[in-house]
């Protein structure tokens, strides 16, 4: 069971990943005590814990505000981002289970769900199921945990991502042909996939970059 202090930083984290908070909005303890019904003490707790997290940015006389991420930023922490995929996708080819491999294509069809229904948010979550099944088959519990914290940073951006015209449909499919090469044991052939289904530059960066504005007003 979960305690009140998880609870309330995955939701407030939720709050985050799909723009309810935009980047650089103040997060007013008093109004998230109310909020959840709680006394501001487990809400300040929960703000250092996301500020740890990189989420939010605690300063003097200005109090918490959710973090904001300029363009090289963005570019240097997708970049990491793409590297530790590639590795795990490498890893998981030579590692995951028969029943690992089961629960990826799983998770791997209901992403095309999504994807053939054109519903983004619903595709977002599905999705990360996805990358986190590709994360849990690297069998190595410190790239797991590396992978996850950087994944839980960008979500804002990486959600984001998935609302340019297309991007559904190309996600999908840069998804099946990692599927087969994890499945078909092939590491190379996996990371690769995987480091340039992740990595944001040419013209998928201009586009995240025209995206931004919609982290500060998201679509109801």
């Amino acid at each position: 069971m979960k305690s009140r202090s998880e609870i309330l930083r995955e939701s407030i984290e939720e709050m985050i990943a799909v723009g309810e908070f935009a980047p650089g909005e103040h997060l007013d303890e008093t109004e998230l005590a109310a909020k959840f019904g709680v006394s501001r003490t487990p809400i300040r707790e929960t703000l250092i814990q996301l500020a740890s997290m990189g989420l939010v940015v605690i300063r003097p006389r200005r109090g918490a505000l959710v973090a904001e991420l300029g363009p090289q930023q963005l570019v240097e922490m997708f970049e990491m981002m793409s590297e530790l995929e590639a590795v795990c996708a490498r890893l998981g080819a030579r590692r995951m289970t028969a029943a690992e491999q089961e629960a990826l294509q799983e998770a791997h069809a209901a992403c095309k769900e999504a994807s053939a229904a054109k519903d983004p948010d619903d595709y977002y979550y599905k999705n990360e199921v996805f990358h986190y099944a590709i994360y849990a088959g690297s069998h190595n519990q410190f790239l797991i945990e590396q992978a996850r914290a950087l994944s839980r940073r960008l979500r804002p951006y990486r959600r984001l991502q998935l609302r340019v015209r297309d991007r559904l449909g190309a996600s999908f499919a840069e998804h099946d042909a990692l599927v087969a090469a994890i499945v078909n044991g092939d590491g190379e052939q996996a990371a690769q996939l995987a480091r340039d289904h992740v990595m944001i530059q040419g013209e998928r960066f201009a586009d995240l970059m025209a995206s931004l504005p919609l982290l500060a007003h998201p679509a109801s």
